[in-house]
């Protein structure tokens, strides 16, 4: 079963769809209302022209004083000028008097009440023998007698000019939508070529021409907040990208560095023969080596699954003064081994934290300020509220000050302050990354302070 969805209509059918049904509806509408027009205008000359009709007829029937003073020429003069009018005059016994038409009126008597004065309602249409008429049944009354008119006009000319007019409509309608459709497509087209012309840059882009930018100055004002988005998308790839590149170089040196004093001291113990206790020292020191690619590896994929929300705390009420003297009592012959004293100053404040996790950053913390800190110094760690629900624990120690353009990098796998990247230490360079991650996991902010006197990680944490 084929799950794929249809695929959109293109921008520019959708646009020229939508301009031609626009247009249509509209030219319709027009072609309703201009017709509606003309037959009521036609309705209106009809009744105006039937209305003249029977006035003339009316003035020579009062002239007339007797019913035998009526004549055929008098009578003709009624509709002189006029053409397609026919009418005819019967007494009030239903005796025809006079027609102007070779064909009977008498039966439109029967379709309609005569009435006793001309009226535009009283007006209706019929056909007879093929042709359309509209006509008038109206009862006059002079000195001599009562007589009963039928007034009739012939609308094929009418309903022909209709006929044409509504086919000259149509085809105008026709060709109008043809010529909206084309000017709409060579709209969008023209309008759709800065897009193309974007699309051809953005195909020029490769993983080694990140630091191409679009001018959004060359693009319409449409068009602008795309652009500088694209820009942004782009400026952040070359920043993930150059991480990436950076990563990859750092974990290439930190591994091979285990690496190789593991394959090294292998090499020399099988150059020639070894005592017992020889190998066994080599044994020890591979042995340490593998422990510290164990647990560089751990740190990585922990920050690989923080990274993707993979981490789930475990939270619950912690007193930030137990916790730190209780990682002071792991500290404490470490730190009497250095010659360092570790000092705490602080109210006991609660916050809702991973008791693991939270010990592991601050641990960090506190292990990074030891390898930094000269002999015979204190290491303080001071917690204040911040504000009335959040909590600021910071982390103090003396020393050299860090330059201020490695301070934003700290956080960062595998950086060092010391560029020549050698190895001083047990560190490999996870451990300020992974507070962080544990730290904003917690939904806090960590931040460094470096001067001449001291440098201080302060980390900002919910308070229970």
């Amino acid at each position: 079963m084929n799950n794929s969805r249809q695929r959109p209509l293109s921008l520019t059918l959708r646009v020229v769809l939508f301009v031609t049904l626009t247009i249509s509806i509209c030219l319709f509408f027009v072609r309703q209302m201009l017709i509606s027009s003309v037959e009521h205008h036609f309705i209106q000359q009809d009744a105006d022209e039937l209305a003249v009709i029977v006035r003339s007829v009316e003035e020579i029937l009062h002239r007339a004083a007797t019913q035998q003073q009526l004549s055929a020429t008098s009578l003709s003069l009624a509709v002189a000028g006029h053409h397609g009018v026919f009418y005819q005059i019967m007494d009030e016994h239903n005796a025809l008097i006079y027609r102007n038409a070779d064909f009977d009126l008498t039966q439109l008597s029967s379709l309609s009440v005569a009435a006793d004065h001309f009226d535009d309602a009283q007006i209706f249409n019929w056909r007879l023998a093929e042709k359309t008429y509209r006509g008038v049944v109206v009862k006059l009354t002079s000195a001599a007698a009562n007589y009963q008119v039928i007034a009739a006009i012939d609308t094929s000319f009418h309903l022909q000019f209709l006929q044409q007019l509504q086919r000259s409509l149509g085809f105008i309608l026709f060709g109008s939508c043809i010529l909206t459709l084309l000017a709409a497509w060579l709209a969008v087209h023209q309008g759709l070529g800065p897009l193309r012309g974007l699309t051809e840059q953005m195909r020029d882009i490769q993983t080694n021409k990140l630091d191409i930018r679009l001018n959004p100055n060359t693009v319409p004002a449409e068009l602008e907040h795309m652009v500088q988005s694209f820009n942004h998308m782009l400026h952040r790839l070359e920043e993930g990208f150059t991480k990436l590149s950076h990563f990859s170089a750092d974990i290439a040196h930190e591994l091979r560095t285990p690496l190789t004093n593991i394959i090294t001291q292998t090499q020399v113990s099988l150059s020639k023969p070894r005592t017992l206790q020889e190998y066994q020292n080599v044994l020890f020191s591979n042995l340490e080596e593998q422990e510290r690619l164990n647990k560089m590896i751990s740190d990585m994929l922990w920050l690989a699954k923080s990274q993707n929300g993979l981490i789930t705390l475990q939270k619950q009420p912690l007193n930030l003064a137990d916790e730190i003297n209780a990682i002071f009592d792991f500290f404490e012959a470490l730190a009497e081994e250095s010659g360092v004293k570790l000092q705490f100053s602080g109210a006991a404040i609660m916050v809702q934290a991973d008791r693991t996790l939270l010990r592991h950053a601050l641990t960090n913390l506190l292990s990074n300020a030891l390898r930094y800190t000269a002999k015979g110094q204190s290491i303080t760690v001071t917690t204040a509220l911040a504000a009335p629900d959040s909590v600021t624990i910071c982390v103090e120690n003396p020393g050299l000050p860090i330059p201020p353009k490695h301070l934003p990098f700290l956080f960062e796998r595998f950086y060092r302050a010391d560029q020549s990247r050698q190895r001083h230490s047990e560190g490999a360079g996870l451990g300020l990354a992974i507070t962080k991650a544990i730290v904003e996991a917690h939904e806090g902010h960590i931040a460094v302070e470096s001067d001449q006197q001291s440098t201080r990680f302060m980390v900002r944490l919910k308070t229970a």
